[in-house]
């Protein structure tokens, strides 16, 4: 997209508003305020089978989606992206001079740094299915991405199968762009063209959560919390009444008279009033929501802080953990390389070059297994010294570019001759 367009974009001339985009027509049907949050809601379909609109913001409100679409979007956001180049069927080498890696790497447009660029299109992703980018190009390079929220997004397939982008302004008209000039970020997709998002398809779980939560803050700003009941057959006089009053609120009430012995008068008694079954089947709904959104999600329960069924020790949790790595972040990260292969390299440039996340940095926080995995690789000749002083961000060292042969072998260094080679070495002679 050329800067000749943001006129266009920004609401000025070119095409009015569309009836089957969803915005009234001048003098047809009946009206519609856009600036009623209800009446966006009832058009985009957004009320749930728990009578509750369930949105970005409300999603963004219970705890167990918030901790979901956090851990996603972190997971791309905190990883290092970078183009890389391929030199020869063999080897590969970071372009770091070119253009669509400052992008990613430096600076996506003049507001956001690499992270808030990645997170807010991969948090679009898990919650709607589609992140949204606009590309600003500058002499046949795409120079910055801005992102767009999903709701002002629409691509839309032509009868020749190409796609185009319906892009709806402030001023509620609409303007299609072509493919070349979007960034498209997709989910799991049963049509190829659009994602499909949790918020969606999670939206009766989410109205239930939403629903449980605003009951529990009702019942304890209007519900009756009495831990007990004082009981007698007796009528008390104003005086025994007053006396008590004051004794349970100056005595014993508050942490620091917890336990102390209660003296009642005129024959009252004690009564206790337990948690009825309604109320412990509330609480069991709330632990099954949890569950169930982060099924949604994928993300292992422990990692929204729900380990009640689930083991809190050793093997178990780093299978789940690995589990999250190798099915859920992996689908969002083959999706941010893919995309950036089409939508940020010209069809020359994607023959050459590729996007790659440095996945090894998802094991930062384990020193013991990352430096395990330095040891090996190091020993068996996969990284040279150097390398592996690179990747812990340490400046090379004189002598560390050799790489050792595996320790089951014998041999010396790549590059250097083996003397037992040299058949007119007389060591080598019977």
């Amino acid at each position: 997209m050329s800067r000749g367009l943001f006129g266009r974009l920004a609401g000025g001339a070119g095409s009015s508003p569309r009836a089957d985009g969803g915005y009234q027509q001048a003098g047809v049907g009946v009206e519609i305020d856009l600036g009623n949050p209800e009446h966006v809601m009832f058009l985009r379909g957004q009320m749930s089978a728990a009578g509750v609109a369930v949105t970005e913001a409300g999603a963004m409100r219970i705890a167990a989606a918030w901790r979901c679409v956090h851990l996603i979007s972190g997971t791309a956001g905190n990883m290092p992206f970078s183009l890389m180049e391929r030199v020869s069927d063999r080897e590969r080498r970071p372009a770091s001079g070119h253009p669509s890696h400052q992008l990613v790497s430096i600076r996506p447009n003049g507001w956001q740094t690499p992270q808030d660029f990645k997170r807010t299109l991969t948090a679009h992703v898990a919650l709607r299915g589609n992140g949204y980018g606009l590309k600003i190009t500058s002499m046949g390079r795409v120079i910055e991405v801005w992102p767009v929220h999903p709701d002002r997004m629409r691509p839309v397939q032509l009868a020749d199968m190409s796609i185009i982008y319906r892009y709806t302004r402030n001023n509620g008209s609409t303007i299609d762009l072509p493919q070349s000039d979007v960034f498209h970020l997709r989910g799991l997709s049963l049509d190829g063209v659009v994602g499909l998002g949790a918020l969606e398809y999670a939206r009766t779980t989410m109205g239930l959560a939403l629903q449980t939560q605003n009951t529990a803050a009702r019942m304890f700003k209007q519900g009756n919390l009495a831990g007990g009941a004082l009981k007698t057959p007796m009528k008390l006089s104003p005086e025994v009444f007053d006396r008590l009053k004051a004794s349970l609120d100056e005595k014993h009430s508050g942490a620091e008279n917890a336990h102390k012995w209660m003296i009642l008068e005129e024959g009252l008694d004690v009564a206790n009033i337990a948690m009825s079954a309604a109320d412990m089947q509330f609480l069991e709904e709330r632990k099954f929501e949890r569950s169930d959104i982060a099924m949604f999600f994928g993300v292992p329960p422990f990692m929204i802080g729900d380990t009640e069924k689930s083991t809190s020790w050793g093997a178990g949790i780093e299978q789940q953990k690995d589990g999250y790595v190798s099915f859920t972040a992996e689908d969002y990260l083959t999706a941010w390389e893919e995309a950036g292969r089409r939508d940020l390299l010209s069809p020359a440039d994607a023959l050459k070059f590729y996007f790659r996340f440095n996945r090894a940095s998802l094991v930062r926080g384990d020193i013991k297994t990352r430096w395990a995995a330095h040891v090996q690789a190091l020993q068996w000749g996969v990284y040279s010294p150097n390398e592996i002083r690179e990747l812990e961000d340490r400046n090379p060292r004189e002598g560390g570019d050799v790489f050792y042969p595996p320790p089951n072998t014998a041999g010396t260094p790549a590059g250097e001759q083996d003397p037992t080679d040299d058949p007119t070495n007389p060591a080598t002679k019977p």
